[in-house]
């Protein structure tokens, strides 16, 4: 008789242990089956490391990807991100004016984020994080081009779908004119901020934009709450984002009310930097930073 057929006639097996090794036997914990082992396993948060080379390996992807699929993808996240202005611009000709109502208002902004993050699209502040981490991995010559390569992509391809939303609900009939002022009145508050102010409150949105790429491969079901509770705090910040923030300035060199100067030198490039520096230099660093004698 083999030990296999032994054990199954004299019964079941003892439940395993999971056993932690100390003096003594001090630190043993009996009574723990296999099955509750994986369940163990499944319920822990994984280490840093864990969720760093998920991010890194997302980077990794991204830079290995056709330009011409970047670009397409770049600009419908472009078109999509004018939904955090309409759901806001919705919220706001339909809500009476109260000291509340700027926090109802803001539950719109992340309507844009929402339809870019869960279908997959291409945003630049995305990728000032999952780019980077590959490149402070290995930072060679050939890296920084790719790095390069997919910012420009992407930016531009940002840029042109922001444009286009912009030209189809500037000129035609797709809104009624009370939403479309309502976007114009939000979008006007552009106009209150000097250069040095949006360059301060990009960082903040760069910081918070990098903080929901490496909390994603963590969140699971609560992937819409998670995406939801953190851009919604960009918008009751005040904070701003450049590609959100270019669908209102394209609304208002439109009518008139913005200079294409004044476009890029008060709003896109203390925008575009202020975005690179929190999402790269504060979180994507100190991403790497923290886990960079582990891996």
């Amino acid at each position: 008789m083999t030990p296999d057929t032994q054990r199954l006639q004299t019964g079941p097996a003892e439940p395993a242990t999971l056993r932690a090794d100390g003096p003594a036997g001090e630190n043993d914990v009996k009574g723990i089956t296999a099955r509750e082992i994986i369940d163990i396993e499944e319920r822990a948060q994984p280490r840093t490391p864990v969720l760093y080379e998920v991010v890194r390996r997302m980077g990794e992807e991204e830079l290995a990807r056709p330009a011409v699929s970047l670009f397409w993808s770049g600009v419908a996240a472009g078109f999509s991100m004018s939904f955090s202005l309409i759901a806001r611009a919705a919220l706001q000709i339909n809500l009476p004016q109260r000291a509340w109502t700027p926090l109802i208002v803001a539950a719109g902004y992340p309507a844009g984020f929402l339809l870019v993050v869960l279908s997959r699209q291409q945003l630049f502040t995305e990728n000032t994080i999952t780019a980077v981490l590959p490149l402070l991995k290995s930072f060679t010559a050939l890296n920084v081009g790719r790095v390069i390569r997919l910012w420009s992509v992407v930016f531009a391809a940002n840029m042109a779908g922001a444009l286009v939303a912009a030209l189809f609900y500037g000129f035609t009939p797709a809104l009624s004119p009370e939403l479309h002022d309502g976007m114009l009145e939000i979008s006007r508050a552009l106009l209150s901020n000097n250069s040095k102010e949006m360059f301060y409150r990009s960082i903040p949105a760069g910081f918070l934009i990098a903080a929901m790429v490496w909390l994603i491969p963590n969140a699971d079901s609560a992937r819409f709450h998670m995406v939801g509770l953190l851009t919604y705090l960009i918008a009751i910040g005040g904070f701003t984002h450049i590609v959100v923030g270019s669908v209102e300035a394209f609304l208002l060199i439109f009518i008139g009310e913005l200079a294409i100067a004044q476009f890029f030198g008060q709003f896109m490039v203390p925008v575009l930097v202020g975005n690179i520096i929190g999402g790269t230099v504060l979180f994507a660093l100190i991403s790497y930073a923290q886990v960079m004698s582990e891996i």
